[in-house]
């Protein structure tokens, strides 16, 4: 976290355990939500573990993180409830590439995908919210992305998710500010993910599997109802909590 800045709610989050090809289960989370203290100061601004540079949305536990670093792995997720099973990946990329990754990823979906915003700004439990978008033109997403890269990088309360309009088929930008894939070919994302660097390994672990902070600013609030003004996101919608399966 950079010098200076105020970061005013921090929580843990303990997850459920993280599966390959199998059901999913029913997560059992535990979300304290503080103020910063003098104790975390220091902790807080430490932003890199070694060549990985973090954005200031998320921060591994002091006593039990996952120490960061750059890769990829890809599983199965399978979702008992819906009764379905889709591919997926999930990538840990160093700060300076980042944005830019997220925004490559988006190019294999179609030329106008359905947006999901994520918010967790008003939570105090374990939930968050997403908000909903029909139908808007690719280009015109990852305009309204870079208009708020700030936001979407840094801010630990919001995510967005892209979703393909003619197949299974989504990159999320989450709040962990981690990049996730569902899609039933991966080959042309993780052909992406090569492309700037990130490299497969199926072993690493992630930072949601164990304790970690997310950080916002009360600035952050404004510019997130911004970006949904501009992105003409509405009503709250139920979507599968596809992060299950990586959390834990």
């Amino acid at each position: 976290m950079a010098a200076g800045r105020v970061a005013v709610y921090i929580w843990t989050t303990f997850v459920c355990p993280a599966v390959s090809d199998g059901p999913v289960p029913s997560p059992i989370p535990e979300r304290r939500v503080y103020p910063v203290k003098k104790d975390l100061t220091t902790h807080l601004q430490v932003e890199r573990y070694g060549d990985f540079w973090l954005t200031d949305a998320i921060r591994p536990g002091p006593a039990r993180g996952i120490v960061p670093r750059q890769g990829y792995r890809q599983e199965v997720y399978h979702d008992r409830r819906a009764g379905f099973k889709v591919p997926a990946l999930v990538a840990a990329i160093s700060r300076e590439e980042l944005f830019e990754t997220f925004l490559d990823l988006l190019d294999p979906l179609d030329d106008a995908v359905d947006v999901v915003v994520e918010t967790s700004h008003e939570s105090r439990g374990t939930q968050h919210l997403d908000l909903f978008r029909e139908g808007i033109d690719l280009p015109v997403f990852k305009s309204h992305c870079c208009e708020f890269e700030e936001l979407l990088m840094h801010d630990g309360c919001t995510g967005v998710a892209a979703l393909s309009t003619s197949g299974p088929m989504e990159v999320q930008f989450d709040d962990h500010k981690l990049l996730v894939v569902y899609a039933t070919d991966l080959k042309p994302f993780a052909r992406i993910l090569e492309s700037h660097g990130v490299r497969r390994d199926d072993r690493m672990k992630i930072i949601t599997q164990g304790e970690h902070l997310h950080s916002t600013d009360p600035r952050y609030q404004d510019q997130f109802a911004r970006m949904c003004r501009r992105l003409g996101v509405g009503e709250a919608v139920e979507r599968v909590n596809w992060g299950e399966c990586f959390e834990g």
